[in-house]
């Protein structure tokens, strides 16, 4: 019977059959070259450290790579780590890879369904022929990707998931606050992230492209969405309001916006981002806590540790 990391136990020797998401090297006080791993599986991430490495594996073993490895499962800092003991590269052609990526909890099909009919929604014709237009080209890749490399909705389909969980957000605070323009806010939230699929390398030991690190997703974006409206001869003030909300919707310089929000729908855009995106990281931590447990310091919530209380 298959062990998933969600099953493991302190004290356990196991073996596991898993994806290094990420692979280090160190050296011991002995200048004794070893190996940190980060592996995973759909049911969970834990960190492994391999200490008995050889010189081949110290050149072979690379992040992205099936492995079958085993491993005594340890108790450390109320953490569980994995000493690893052998290590194996493992032949996964027909296997599926969303049985080692963490996945959106709706299949891919779902994921289409629900995007295409949020689109489907927008009554503006310009709006809606940019935010078709982008999906044409970007379809194959966008519900496979993550929103991240890390942190928030850093799981196959995570892209998808963001949006749409900010799409649903956002049909109940245009409900709210009529000064809100509908159809800007969900093109806002379509194309605010859609960027990362250029940025980001793919749902496997995710990294960031040469055109990431160069230009980053909101510069990406903000060109697309030029381009796609001037090619479509769609309307000045529609494509600099689109482009605008792409721009700021980090909301603030330090975090990456090269302008902060101007308009109602851009200023409702980065809340509704970052609430989305920090109740994802939460979630996950709270996913690895016990009840009644604090999480770990957290970076991307102040640092702070949350309590999972048993309510």
């Amino acid at each position: 019977m298959k062990k998933w990391i969600s099953d493991v136990q302190d004290g356990e020797r196991v073996w596991l059959n898993v994806l290094l998401s990420e692979v280090s090297r160190g050296i011991t006080s002995k200048g004794a070259p070893y190996l940190n791993f980060v592996i995973q599986d759909k049911t969970g991430v834990l960190e492994a450290k391999f200490w008995n490495v050889n010189e081949e594996q110290l050149h072979t073993l690379k992040a992205g790579m099936f492995v079958d490895l085993k491993g005594d499962v340890l108790n450390y800092k109320d953490q569980l780590q994995m000493r690893v003991l052998e290590v194996h590269e493992a032949n996964h052609d027909h296997q599926d890879i969303r049985d080692y990526l963490r996945s959106a909890t709706f299949s891919k099909e779902e994921l289409k369904v629900q995007m295409e009919r949020r689109l489907d929604e927008i009554r503006n014709d310009d709006i809606k022929t940019v935010c078709k237009e982008i999906l044409k080209e970007h379809e194959s890749e966008l519900y496979d990707y993550p929103a991240a490399s890390k942190n928030h909705h850093d799981f196959v389909g995570g892209l998808a998931m963001h949006i749409l969980g900010m799409m649903n957000l956002a049909e109940h605070i245009c409900d709210q606050y009529p000064l809100l323009q509908r159809d800007l806010l969900m093109a806002g939230v379509f194309l605010h992230d859609i960027g990362k699929l250029i940025e980001l390398s793919g749902p496997i030991a995710t990294e960031y492209t040469m055109e990431g690190k160069l230009l980053g997703h909101i510069s990406i974006m903000q060109a697309k969405v030029a381009q796609v409206a001037e090619q479509c001869h769609i309307d000045n003030e529609t494509a600099i309001l689109l482009r605008h909300m792409v721009l700021s919707h980090h909301g603030v310089y330090e975090y990456g916006s090269p302008v902060l929000p101007m308009i109602a729908e851009a200023e409702v855009l980065y809340l509704i981002d970052n609430l989305d995106a920090r109740m994802n990281t939460l979630q996950k931590a709270f996913d690895r806590t016990e009840e009644g447990g604090f999480t770990h310091r957290i970076f991307a919530l102040e640092n702070r540790s949350f309590y999972k209380h048993k309510q």
